[in-house]
């Protein structure tokens, strides 16, 4: 039995205006959730659900995850960074070489995404939100893949990627050097115990994988707040 990938979480001052511009990028509908945040609900049984949530901290520095967006050609690129600055995005350098085929751009609240040229062959079959692309070790790749129940389906030169055995997105990390921990995260992934499971022995399960529970309470919903192997935050729900 292994952890149910509730949500990606994501910070935000404005969530209804993000919420907006990322059903507009992605082509998907928003919806209240009973977190007092706007959902994002799944394009489908492999699909990811985001779920965005109220801070009064605004965004500092770059985010150790992002977006990464699939192209099916070179105007559908264009299509999709076009429809990006119409909803509110901008350009941004974060050292990107000008021989590389995708495109930078920032959120309206400064989430970094990047969107991918065409051809990309390890992106396949992953949809229009192809990855989540992370800062993290290898040693995180393999807990995820062992919290989560998913395959390694890249793992070299201390690169990991995982995917659910029902496709969508994969979840990659690019290894050393890591991003320096700063802050809260703006991003990150809300975990629900197996069905029928209990959320103590899900807790402990993942804290035999190498997580660490940081606090001995819960929040206000029930969840229990932990970091990964790399110090990154996430939660797991209350069961259900």
């Amino acid at each position: 039995m292994t952890s149910h990938f509730h949500a990606l979480c994501v910070d935000a001052i404005d969530p209804p205006l993000l919420a907006r511009f990322w059903a507009g990028v992605l082509g998907r509908e928003t919806a209240d959730d009973p977190s007092g945040g706007i959902a994002l609900p799944p394009d489908g049984d492999a699909g990811l659900r985001i779920l965005f949530l109220p801070t009064d901290e605004p965004q500092s520095g770059r985010n150790p995850l992002h977006f990464d967006l699939t192209s099916a050609s070179l105007d559908d690129q264009r299509a999709t960074v076009a429809r990006s600055l119409a909803l509110g995005a901008r350009h941004i350098d974060i050292g990107q070489l000008p021989e590389e085929g995708h495109v930078v751009l920032a959120d309206p609240e400064g989430n970094e995404y990047c969107v991918i040229e065409p051809g990309n062959a390890f992106l396949a079959g992953c949809g229009t939100l192809g990855a989540l692309s992370c800062d993290g070790s290898q040693a995180v790749g393999y807990f995820w893949s062992a919290a989560l129940g998913w395959p390694l389906v890249w793992d070299q030169d201390q690169e990991t990627a995982i995917r659910s055995p029902h496709g969508g997105p994969k979840i990659t990390w690019g290894g050393p050097p890591l991003m320096p921990l700063t802050g809260r995260a703006r991003l990150r992934f809300d975990l629900a115990p197996p069905a029928g499971g209990a959320q103590g022995a899900e807790i402990d399960r993942l804290v035999s994988l190498g997580a660490t529970r940081t606090g001995t309470g819960t929040d206000g919903s029930g969840a229990v707040a932990m970091t990964d192997p790399d110090g990154r935050e996430f939660r797991v729900l209350a069961s259900r």
